[in-house]
Formats: structure tokens, C-alpha cells, sequence
């Protein structure tokens, strides 16, 4: 029969099994002669294995290709013409069950060695008997298919993901444009799920916002992302909005409870996953902003001044296994001047490889980018700074996922 290798040919609601490639096929008994088997192959140039009964059952295999070239040489019709076949059959050929799974199969051919692949292999069925045989091209091309369309499934899944993720994050776009007449976030996750993340809410005395850092990207950090966001959800529901320090505290705890990665529970800890971040809390009749940090920093900029204020964030991060349950994150309190721009990014940005010497973007190229643009609007001074980065990365790929936020009170 003609074998299609294509999605149709398999079955869509079972697992596929070596029976999917069992070609029919013509056998010789075991005492049939070698002239035999050369008239046989040379009448049937679709013939390409041969297998060998005896008793009704395979107990070998005769390549095509490696018999024809044995006949071929001087005398050998002769000399072996009338002697059995089994002279120049594979003794030892790989015979599988036709209800083996299409993996097992492939690890089988793979262990048989070149022969399985190059040879083709028996299939079997009711306990031994012949069904036909199979190739190892075909074999290779419903591999090769199987993987392609579980790509598309995987890749299907992560698109889908990747909605999911954009509508979680949507409220707090929504919060930003409401609630702050000047600002700019900007988030590109490396993969079409990313492990940063942020959450903003508006409330009646001003605002409270989150830019966070996950241990991971992809699919990976894109689950800690939902865990972390969670976890913070849960906490400003529980407490307000108001004190970042004590927020951190209880995301950190959430998250070790979640992941299993408490004192008690350490050293049965399968993972250690945290989180760095920046809280930030808003007081618009104050102009006061409470900061707390976690390995993220954050920069005041001024009209007069060339350079910047830096609040640096503490060394420990949220959730890990080595966090302290007790840590504590203090709040920093800033009275921001009028025309002062906030800054504070992930280090998807400073950690960018590109430029010359292909070495990170780092700290300094973000604040004098800043620095020149400190009067500029938040979306203006962050589209440079996008420009510059891109002009910096040239052809290097992407290292991390990307967040930051920027604006003015």
C-alpha cells in the first residue's frame, strides 16, 4: 500500500503505533534458495526488504540492496545459487509488535542501530506473526510530524497564555491613564509570556504600583508571574495600599508558603523562586512617594540638577528559599518636586548585551539617556531611551524580559 506520512495518515484519537507504518508485504520460507530470492528481487524492483519465515513466523531479513551486491560478484551465483537464504539474511532484525507506540519504536530502531533505519524492521502481529515491514524513513517523517504538531499545540497553548497574561495586566494600563496625567510603562516580555510583571491601582488618595522582577522567563516565569501577582493581590486587599515595606513582607511570606520553600519545609524545597521589586505608593496631595525595594532601585530626576537621586533597593528578594520570613524592606520617603521624573527598571534593560564590545547596557548609559531627557514628558524620554537601547543591542538577541516605568507627579 502507499504510505502518506502526512497528519491525515494518522489516527487523531489514539496513539500511533508501528502499525501505521506496516507496509504489506510478499515472505519466503526459510529453505527457499538464494536464485529464488534473486529472481524474486528482480522482477520486484519495489522490493526493498525481504523477510524470512520459518514455521510461519520471522526470523529474519533480507536487505535488497545488500543482496543484489553480494550476487553481483564473480562466482557467487554459483557457489550459492541453491543454498538457503538465510546465507545472506540479517539474522538478528528488529521485530516490534504492530501495537508498539510510535516512541518506543523510534528509541527501538534508534538502540538496533544504521541497519533498522537504513534496512527498514518486521512488524508483527497475534503473537508473532507477519503483518509487514516498516522503513526508517517513514518512521522519520511521522517523527518528524508528531513533533511539528505538538509544536503547534505548544505554541497554540503559549499564544493563548499570552492573551491571558496581556488581559491580566490591562486594569492596571487602565489604572495609569487615570490615574497619572504624565507616565509610561513599558513592558516586552522576551517570549510571548514574560516574567516581569506589574500591578497598579488607583485610589482615592493617590496611587499604588508594582514592577516586579520573577525568577525566570517564558512559561516559567510567566507562572510566577500569576503566583506573585496573586500573592500581592491578596496583601493589598488585606492591608491597603500604603505601606510598601510591610507589602513586600507579606508577598515574600505568601510566595515561600505557596512555593513550599518555608524554614519548616527547606529542606524538601523542589524549588527556589522569588521575585525582585519595587513598591511604590503615591500620596497625591502630599506629592509624597513611599519606595521600598527589593534588588530593583529606583531614580528621581530634577529640572536643575545634572544628576540623579538614587534609592537603592535592599539585597534580599521576595520568596526565596534564603529570605528570612521576618525580612524587612523599609520604606524610603521622597518629596517630589515639582517637575521631578520617577524611574525604576528591571534589569532587562541594564543587563542588555550589544555595542561594540558586546558588553551590557548597564546603569550608567540609563541614567545619562534620563539625564539628558529629565525635562522631557515620561513617554518622550522613554521612547529615547527605547531608541538608544535598540541602537545599542544592533543584531545581539534579547537576554531578558523588559519593564519600566516612568513618570511625573
Amino acid at each position: 500500500m502507499d504510505f502518506d506520512a502526512s497528519r491525515r495518515h494518522l489516527p487523531r484519537f489514539r496513539q500511533s503505533t508501528a502499525a501505521d507504518l506496516c507496509v504489506a508485504t510478499v515472505a519466503v520460507p526459510s529453505d527457499t534458495s538464494n536464485s529464488a530470492v534473486h529472481e524474486l528481487f528482480t522482477e520486484r524492483r519495489d522490493l526493498m526488504s525481504l523477510p524470512v519465515l520459518e514455521e510461519g513466523r520471522p526470523i529474519g531479513l533480507i536487505s535488497r540492496n545488500i543482496f543484489m551486491s553480494q550476487m553481483s560478484k564473480p562466482y557467487y551465483h554459483e557457489l550459492y545459487g541453491k543454498k538457503s537464504c538465510i546465507a545472506f539474511m540479517d539474522k538478528d532484525p528488529l521485530i516490534v509488535d504492530a501495537e508498539l507506540s510510535i516512541e518506543s519504536l523510534t528509541f527501538r530502531a534508534v538502540e538496533s542501530g544504521e541497519k533498522a533505519l537504513a534496512d527498514g524492521f518486521i512488524i508483527t502481529r497475534d503473537g508473532g506473526e507477519l503483518a509487514g515491514v516498516g522503513f526508517g524513513l517513514q518512521l522519520m517523517n511521522v517523527v518528524a510530524n508528531m513533533q511539528a504538531e505538538r509544536n503547534r499545540q505548544i505554541m497554540h497553548s503559549i499564544e493563548y497564555a499570552s492573551v491571558i497574561q496581556r488581559s491580566l495586566l490591562r486594569s492596571s494600563r487602565e489604572a495609569i491613564a487615570t490615574a497619572m496625567t504624565d507616565a509610561h510603562l513599558e513592558w516586552q516580555p522576551r517570549d510571548m509570556v514574560g516574567g516581569d510583571f506589574f500591578l497598579v491601582q488607583e485610589h482615592p488618595e493617590g496611587w499604588f504600583a508594582a514592577i516586579a522582577d520573577c525568577t525566570g522567563h517564558g512559561v516559567p516565569g510567566a507562572f510566577m508571574t500569576l503566583i506573585a501577582s496573586s500573592v500581592l493581590t491578596q496583601a493589598l486587599q488585606q492591608m491597603g495600599p500604603k505601606d510598601p515595606g510591610a507589602l513586600m513582607t507579606e508577598t515574600s511570606r505568601g510566595v515561600k508558603a505557596m512555593l513550599g520553600q518555608t524554614e519548616e519545609r527547606r529542606s524538601m524545597a523542589e524549588s527556589d523562586d522569588g521575585l525582585d521589586a519595587a513598591f511604590l505608593w503615591y500620596d497625591r496631595a502630599e506629592r509624597r512617594l513611599s519606595y521600598a525595594g527589593a534588588r530593583l532601585a529606583l531614580q528621581v530626576f530634577t529640572p536643575e540638577q545634572e544628576v540623579s537621586s538614587i534609592w537603592e533597593g535592599e539585597r534580599a528578594g521576595l520568596g526565596y528559599v534564603d529570605t528570612p520570613a521576618q525580612q524587612v524592606w523599609p520604606n524610603h520617603t521622597i518629596q517630589l518636586a515639582p517637575g521631578s521624573m520617577v524611574f525604576v527598571t528591571t534589569d532587562g534593560l541594564t543587563d542588555q548585551i550589544g555595542g561594540p564590545k558586546a558588553i551590557a547596557y548597564g546603569k550608567r548609559r540609563v541614567r545619562e539617556q534620563l539625564l539628558a531627557r529629565r525635562t522631557e514628558s515620561a513617554a518622550v524620554a522613554s521612547e529615547g531611551l527605547l531608541n538608544d537601547l535598540r541602537d545599542w543591542q544592533g543584531e545581539q538577541p534579547r537576554r531578558d524580559d523588559l519593564t519600566f516605568f516612568c513618570f511625573r507627579p
